[in-house]
């Protein structure tokens, strides 16, 4: 469109829209002009706030103020260049998609507290949106007939997560991380899988230590490696400090001698050593794919001790089905659903609530007979015990579901 001053002489073309992200995403804050001076293209930069209110059908806006040069535009995110043809992360639909354009909507001013206001309403991702920049040029009327023949796909911009690329061609999420680090991990692994490895680099060390660690875990190994290579060695032993040690261990298998020890050497004492106990273990035994993460009890604890136990446990609490109830030498005594805990009072002697049963394994036991014990006793954890009789570790039943779609 032109945009012309209060006396109709032309001051330019609109060329690109300007949103400053880290004040305002949501608004375009100017309007890039262009025009001829001599034998150059100028640009002119103007605020939308500049502007007076356009009247529908109009061809011309109107400026109340006359643009200024638009210099360095720094920080600004601009639509065309900077989003058009781009990668966007659907937060919403959980996937990663393409725009072809972009829907703006003019929020008219009503008074001087609330002034005229441009929002991006919109991304097309579909054929529609690609109709429209494949035609472009031609006359608003065509354009839009050949456009409507196709259905519309938009997502609507506060769905929308941008990866924007800076003079350094890395990435980064310029709008609304937060949301993408509330996703399930398996949301956020599946969209980063979408990505080239320098996009999903840049994104994943964005995300939180507890997040980074639980998304790391839903990743193949090889997409593991690569992400921790990318890493400084404190900032990867600050991410595997919260996974699940078992997960920890098998990752770290994976890295070479050296890196492996460079991380090791910045964890904390105690995730560290539960992490080199199954380092030393086969991965296709039980002690491989055990995890140290369980919960237990002496087998002379009530149902308020049990709880307190459970309060104290520092890893996932979404793994515990069960709890361990284990004499003076770690032996295992008896083990208690969760529900039945959960059910019973305070002051009840927890080991009367124990399954009629124990089912254990040895360290040494195959993937095989894991999974044949799990299959005929419908377990929900295993305990892994040692040559000794002693509890070492469990296995849960969602380490044996992965174990079965490697196989």
């Amino acid at each position: 469109m032109s945009v012309v001053d209060g006396s109709g002489k032309s001051v330019g073309r609109v060329h690109e829209f300007a949103v400053e992200v880290a004040r305002d995403g949501a608004h375009v804050q100017a309007l890039i002009l262009r025009r001829r001076e001599g034998a150059k293209l100028q640009e002119f930069s103007l605020p939308i706030a500049s502007l007076e209110q356009p009247v529908t059908g109009a061809t011309k806006l109107i400026a109340k103020a006359a643009p200024m040069p638009a210099g360095e535009i720094g920080d600004f995110l601009l639509l065309e260049r900077d989003l058009l043809d781009q990668q966007i992360i659907d937060v919403d639909g959980h996937k990663v998609v393409r725009v072809n354009d972009v829907n703006l909507v003019w929020e008219m001013a009503v008074g001087p507290e609330t002034p005229l206001a441009l929002r991006i309403a919109e991304v097309e991702v579909g054929t529609r949106g690609a109709v429209r920049r494949l035609f472009k040029g031609l006359p608003h009327g065509a354009v839009t007939m050949m456009s409507e023949t196709f259905s519309q796909r938009a997502i609507p911009w506060e769905f929308v997560d941008l990866i924007v690329r800076d003079p350094a061609r890395r990435v980064r999420l310029k709008i609304e991380q937060k949301r993408l680090a509330k996703l399930h991990p398996s949301d956020i692994a599946a969209i980063l899988e979408e990505l080239a490895p320098a996009e999903r680099e840049a994104i994943f060390t964005s995300l939180p230590e507890e997040t980074a660690a639980e998304t790391l875990e839903e990743f193949e190994p090889k997409v593991q490696k690569e992400l921790v290579q990318g890493l400084d060695s404190e900032r990867a032993a600050d991410i595997i400090e919260e996974m699940d040690p078992a997960a920890a261990a098998d990752l770290l298998a994976e890295l070479s001698d050296e890196h492996s020890e460079a991380i090791l050497e910045e964890m904390e004492p105690e995730e560290r050593q539960d992490v080199e106990e199954l380092l030393e273990h086969e991965e296709t035994s039980a002690a491989g794919r055990m995890t140290t993460d369980y919960v237990s009890v002496l087998e002379g604890a009530t149902v308020a001790d049990t709880v307190e136990a459970l309060r104290a446990f520092e890893g996932d609490p979404d793994t515990i089905t069960e709890i361990y109830l284990l004499d003076e030498a770690e032996h295992l005594k008896g083990v208690v659903p969760l529900a039945r805990l959960l059910m019973a009072q305070p002051g009840t002697a927890v080991a009367t609530l124990s399954e009629g049963h124990n089912v254990s394994c040895e360290v040494n036991a195959r993937d095989s007979d894991v999974a044949e014990l799990f299959d005929k006793y419908n377990l929900r954890s295993l305990p892994v015990v040692d040559k000794q009789g002693k509890v070492v570790g469990a296995i849960h039943a969602e380490q044996v579901i992965a174990q079965l779609l490697e196989g």
